[in-house]
């Protein structure tokens, strides 16, 4: 494992000047906690807000609407009654399915896909007709970190994660700005007072392997602890496919009382993926040959490093209340050093190669999050104020000068040159303060109504390195969501939601002077659907019909192309169904299908300011859909998956198309014993041969048929 040293949070960092969102969030909430506290002083007979947190028939392996929405409310109010969409993947689904890769296991839930590429970190994905890191969050336990030019690089694995939920739509209420098409939430395992363990053993094609450790139990009466340590290397499909990963967390946890608790966290993880830029295409062909073959030079370079420490505090002093605090640091290095682009010259029939390309991100957040949960007779109300520090540094060999050329069949590949040095460029750093309010109110006992709003406040300031130039810019945006929930019957609940969120036009720590001007895009969804579980535990299934709207995005002045300017326009509908059924005790069957409608209601691209109206965004599925089905018996289970990605387009032209795809998957398990299982699990069995993004004008060729033996050994 790597070895980092981790460090507490600079006092100077970490400090923040007073501002008007403090005031006010300390001003709400005493006077929240005060007229609550009087109304509980006067009524010794209040009534708690009904919470029914029951089984799932199917475990931890349907849709989970019985689980808290904690990825989707603060409140505490269940899956089956949130005026959201939320989806969920856990533990022991990502292990039944062999997705040891959190890009694998969210792709399973309905209507997400993803367009991750070495040089966004592997973590964007598309869901409800918008894409990328900035309009897709990718958080754990309910934490983002601040995104530097375009990249999000962890959580990468689902060792030592619970589950992985999806908030579907905006999501700017829980998780500030970025979020307008979706947010996933990794939710860590915890340390329990129960001793487990569990060790998981794999070796597969291709040189893979992988070992993970999870443990967790008690240290004497108030302590407990967990450690999950993971580990996974593959030599790769192609020369300089060889990928290396690594990661430890560990928790600490002492709760000396029943409603005192603390929870310390500390992790570290090391990637290094393989250093695969994508396939060029031969005369508008991605060819099979071609693709067997990496055109990067020999020294190429990928590498990102993170560390986290986190520090949480909850205090019940009564029943209906729930004060928590979170002081926590995230620190992430990333590294690239390759070629990058790649193109076939007809005239020589070989591949020139351009864009020598070296850069450095450092990347510094420091943050705070105070939240007060409350359930006065039937609400449940939470308020909090989240302050936060990023400092982003980035270093580069602009403007990546040099040019080679190459074999298109035998590469010979040769070492990283540049006549441009690799030197600091900008220095950045976001302020963000963010209050919240959301309440959940318990009409009867078929009505929930639930309401919130959050703003969030960003201070903006970029030095330039080389001409000392300065500039400081202040963003604001404010979110709200308006929901009720009408539980038809104790297992059927239909609902309807209007929500408004926003998204930077670009990463905000990477913004440059021009771009400051801008305000954030503003986006509102209205969304209606029904939720349902099955008579006799047969099973549980959803229905989500949306339409969303985000303008503000950045196009080209119709008189002055050369400009850009806010004023474009993108929306998108569609529908949403998702099921877990059991027709019989030895079958099982899960599912979803999703349909979305996106365009440019107005958008002008490129120096002509060509007019892209009516266009479908890039990296927009129309259609997507996953099927498992399970047969299960004593000792025991055979599992067959089917995956599909409809067309999309690489560019918001709609001129480059990446065909549609289906991928079969399968597994094989066998309880050797009560404490072992052992499982055989194929991916892309019929070996497909597809395109899953591009980057520039390369293709990505997906891995084909891969073969894997695991022993997963729980005591």
């Amino acid at each position: 494992m790597p070895a980092f040293f981790f460090s507490a949070p600079a006092a100077g960092r970490a400090a923040l000047p007073p501002s008007r969102p403090r005031s006010v969030a300390t001003a709400c909430t005493l006077v929240l906690l005060a007229s609550v506290t009087g109304a509980h002083a006067d009524d010794t007979t209040d009534t708690l807000p009904r919470i029914e947190v029951t089984a799932s028939p199917f475990g931890a392996t349907g849709l989970g609407l019985n689980l808290p929405a904690a990825s989707g409310s603060r409140t505490g109010v269940s899956v089956q009654d949130l005026p959201a969409s939320v989806g969920s993947v856990s533990s022991e689904q990502m292990l039944e399915r062999s997705d040891h890769g959190v890009n694998s296991a969210v792709t399973r839930t309905v209507g997400v896909s993803e367009n991750g590429s070495p040089g966004n970190g592997g973590l964007s994905f598309a869901s409800r007709g918008f894409s990328g890191v900035n309009s897709v969050g990718v958080a754990e336990d309910g934490l983002t970190l601040g995104i530097g030019a375009g990249t999000v690089t962890y959580p990468a694995d689902t060792w030592g994660y619970e589950r992985v939920d999806v908030l579907r739509g905006p999501a700017s209420l829980m998780y500030g700005s970025g979020t307008m098409g979706a947010t996933l939430n990794a939710v860590r395992k915890t340390p329990s007072r129960i001793r487990e363990t569990e060790v998981l053993i794999g070796a597969g094609t291709h040189g893979t392997a992988r070992l993970g450790v999870g443990t967790t139990g008690p240290l004497g009466e108030t302590l407990s602890y967990r450690i999950d340590a993971y580990g996974q290397r593959s030599d790769g499909e192609r020369a300089y496919g060889d990928a290396r990963n690594a990661k430890l967390m560990t928790g600490l946890r002492w709760q000396p009382r029943s409603n005192l608790m603390f929870d310390l966290t500390a992790d570290i993880a090391d990637q290094k993926p393989e250093r695969y830029w994508g396939t060029p295409l031969v005369n508008g062909e991605l060819r099979k040959d071609v693709a067997s073959n990496n055109y990067n030079v020999a020294d190429g370079d990928i590498r990102y490093k993170d560390k986290r420490v986190r520090l949480k505090g909850e205090w019940s002093p009564q029943h209906w209340i729930r004060l928590h605090n979170e002081t926590y640091r995230f620190d992430s290095d990333r590294h690239w050093k390759n070629v990058e682009g790649y193109r076939h010259n007809p005239a020589t029939g070989r591949i020139d190669r351009d864009s020598y390309l070296e850069i450095g991100h450092d990347t510094r957040q420091v943050g705070n999050r105070l939240g007060l949960e409350l359930t006065p007779r039937n609400h449940q109300i939470a308020v909090g104020w989240d302050v936060s520090r990023t400092d982003f540094a980035l270093n580069s060999n602009a403007p990546f000068r040099g040019s080679s050329s190459v074999s298109l069949l035998a590469p010979e590949h040769g070492w990283w040159s540049s006549p441009d040095a690799t030197v600091p460029r900008f220095d950045s750093r976001v302020r963000q303060h963010a209050f919240y309010l959301e309440d959940a109110w318990n009409v009867n006992e078929q009505w929930l109504l639930m309401g919130g709003i959050r703003r969030d406040l960003y201070q903006v300031a970029r030095t330039d390195a080389a001409s000392g130039k300065h500039f400081e810019s202040t963003l604001g945006g404010t979110s709200w969501r308006l929901g009720a929930s009408y539980r038809l019957n104790e297992r059927t609940n239909l609902y309807a939601q209007y929500s408004q969120g926003h998204d930077p036009v670009t990463s905000l720590l990477s913004l440059g002077e021009a771009q400051s001007r801008f305000r954030l895009s503003k986006g509102r969804q209205v969304e209606i659907g029904v939720k349902q579980q099955l008579a006799d535990d047969r099973g549980e299934w959803t229905l989500a019909a949306f339409d969303i709207s985000k303008k503000d995005i950045l196009t080209r002045d119709p008189d002055r192309p050369a400009i850009s300017v806010q004023g474009g326009q993108q929306s998108s509908r569609g529908v949403e169904l998702s099921a877990a059924i059991r027709p019989t005790k030895a079958w099982r069957l899960e599912g979803n299908v999703a349909w979305v409608d996106a365009k440019f209601d107005h958008l002008r691209e490129g120096a002509a300011g060509i007019d892209r109206s009516g266009n479908r965004p890039a990296n927009v599925a129309r259609y997507t859909a996953n099927l498992w089905a399970h047969y299960q018996q004593p000792k025991w289970k055979a599992s067959l998956g089917l995956r599909h990605v409809g067309a999309r387009f690489a560019d918001n032209a709609n001129s480059v198309k990446l065909p549609a795809y289906t991928t079969l998957d399968g597994a094989l398990s066998w309880d050797v014993n009560r404490v072992t299982t052992l499982s055989l699990s194929g991916r892309n069995l019929t070996n497909r041969f597809y395109a899953s993004n591009t980057y520039g004008k390369q293709w990505l060729v997906a891995p084909g048929r891969h073969v894997e033996l695991t022993a997963l050994m729980r005591f």
